[in-house]
């Protein structure tokens, strides 16, 4: 799930810097920080020395994702809106979330920090990437995003409490945040600001 994860994430982010015009190394920066940033911080949060900083297979990962989306981006006539980039995304998700879950749960931490390490992993590199591209991160704002990690990891959570297997349980949570994410796009899913509470309030 984490190699799945680090592809997916890396071949976004580069994506973006990409369609923003940043040279190869800006484009190599942007795309492992979208892969690597969510790990790193989960580990931290984990108070251990981070994978990425351990494992040179984790970076190369994140190159073969750099590496993708250089040769294929030209195809993409929509940058991160394209099919194709919205489904690595969806997968990158699913992938990080499930890790993040997994390593809470088997540190033994309640239902809540399994639940924001699930969300960080997921998160936390796109918001990374979103920072170096000048933006202001979108899981911050209306997408529904973020709250797909949420539903995962609290997906998770419940069927650990119930006595599945690890195995299982990292299959619903990647189940639940791919329907989660597929259905948000679909639908166009956002949550409420609270300007439009206000407005709703008025009418």
């Amino acid at each position: 799930m984490n190699a799945i994860g680090l592809v997916g994430f890396a071949f976004v982010g580069a994506a973006k810097a990409i369609e923003e015009r940043y040279d190869v190394f800006g484009v190599t920066v942007v795309g492992v920080m979208t892969a690597l940033g969510g790990g790193t911080t989960r580990d931290l949060l984990l108070n251990r020395v981070p994978n990425s900083l351990q494992s040179p297979g984790e970076v190369a990962l994140s190159l073969l994702g750099v590496t993708a989306a250089v040769l294929f981006v030209h195809f993409l006539d929509d940058g991160h809106q394209h099919p194709v980039v919205l489904t690595a995304d969806a997968i990158g998700l699913a992938a990080f979330t499930t890790t993040g879950a997994l390593l809470g749960q088997q540190a033994g931490l309640p239902v809540f920090a399994v639940v924001a390490l699930a969300t960080v992993n997921a998160a936390g590199g796109g918001a990374i990437s979103d920072l170096l591209l000048g933006r202001t991160p979108f899981i911050l704002r209306e997408d529904f995003y973020a709250s797909c990690a949420v539903i995962g990891g609290l997906a998770f959570w419940a069927l650990a409490q119930i006595g599945v297997s690890v195995s299982v349980a990292s299959a619903g949570c990647a189940l639940a945040v791919l329907l989660a994410r597929g259905l948000g796009i679909g639908r166009g899913w956002s949550l409420p600001t609270v300007q439009a509470w206000e407005r709703r309030d008025a009418q």
